[in-house]
């Protein structure tokens, strides 16, 4: 063990030795018994490092770390200090690390605040991630294009699920089509999206600094008091998430409200239910944390609107993209090698199925 650190938000305590300790056992108290009531001391730790003598004698040459949580000043230690900023793991911490957290500081220092640097920052984001959105779009514009042909499919072969999905791959492989194209870009942006989610609330730079109305980025911001406590929510109206929850629900009606209107099976539970959910959650779990992030979030999806809206009226002609697919569909599509193999297993289970009916 070359160091043992105590993390609040935003100010570590941290014990430093040369010589490393051979163990060490830690103790943890929670002393919160009614999370509606403030308290003023919510933990108490107890840390026990037993020392070994050397020679009859304890000689340990430590030393005490009092200071911001702040990564570039735990970085400039080089003993490793930067670990105890939860900045994700695995490659979301790399992008933190090299590419957030110096992009950031970049914009904060030629900035005259820090929403304006949360603003920039959001925007040169979205633009980097703008072909991904694009390709996102334009396949939803051609599973559009397909769908009532899809429809056909579905009503011809109602009773013989195996040949409808067959005749389906057969319509994706011609068109050049998928499903699962417009789920991609989607995935992509999961690593850059979570590494995000870890950055805001841990950057340093934002504690005390304001915003519009928001009187620290680093915390909640509040509009409005309430006289009750509603669980999971908190005792005040933060309006920062309430702006990112409407932005969120308008993007999900722009992407997916009207193709879940359209697949809507008989019997099924009403699968616009889920368009409800993000922004909801959105509205109730951000409603007490990092503003800043709320903001980054708010700003994203208005300009994923803007940049939608642009693709769908100005870059994105239907009209052309349906003549492609026709004449694609036209073509003798040459099957790839996993395409290929599963229709063969669609066609041997529909022969096995046939046989099974003769019998």
């Amino acid at each position: 063990i070359s160091y043992i650190a105590y993390r609040q938000h935003f100010f570590s305590s941290i014990l430093l030795t040369d010589t490393p300790f051979a163990t060490a056992s830690f103790e943890v108290e929670n002393l919160v018994e009614d999370e509606e009531i403030d308290t003023v001391y919510t933990k108490t730790f107890a840390s026990s490092i037993p020392l070994e003598l050397k020679a009859g004698e304890l000689n340990y040459n430590m030393n005490w770390y009092y200071g911001p949580s702040d990564y570039k000043i735990l970085n400039d230690y080089d003993r490793n200090l930067d670990e105890i900023i939860p900045l994700g793991w695995g490659i979301f911490g790399w992008i933190n690390k090299y590419l957030f957290i110096p992009f950031f500081a970049f914009l904060g220092g030629v900035l005259p605040s820090y929403g304006l640097a949360i603003i920039a920052m959001t925007i040169v984001v979205r633009i980097v991630l703008s072909p991904v959105t694009y390709k996102s779009y334009l396949s939803q514009a051609k599973m559009k294009i397909l769908r009532p042909e899809i429809n056909e499919l579905n009503e011809k072969y109602k009773d013989n699920a195996m040949k409808k999905q067959q005749e389906t791959m057969k319509l994706y492989s011609k068109a050049g089509a998928s499903p699962m194209s417009g789920c991609l870009p989607a995935l992509m942006q999961i690593p850059v999206f979570y590494a995000l989610f870890q950055f805001f609330p841990s950057a340093f730079q934002l504690r005390q600094k304001s915003f519009l109305w928001a009187d620290d980025l680093s915390s909640y911001d509040v509009i409005a008091e309430l006289p009750f406590h509603i669980p999971f929510y908190g005792d005040h109206v933060s309006l920062f998430p309430i702006l990112a929850s409407v932005a969120i629900f308008i993007y999900m009606m722009m992407t997916t409200g009207q193709s879940m209107q359209a697949n809507q099976q008989p019997g099924m539970p009403n699968m616009k239910f889920l368009m409800y959910l993000s922004p909801l959650f959105m509205l109730v779990f951000f409603n007490n944390y990092a503003s800043g992030l709320s903001l980054y979030y708010f700003t994203s999806n208005l300009i994923t609107i803007g940049i939608m809206l642009v693709i769908k009226y100005v870059i994105v002609d239907e009209d052309k993209i349906h003549a492609k697919i026709q004449e694609n569909k036209k073509k003798p599509k040459k099957q790839n090698k996993f395409t290929r193999k599963f229709q063969e297993m669609m066609e041997q289970a529909e022969e096995q199925q046939k046989k099974q009916k003769g019998k």
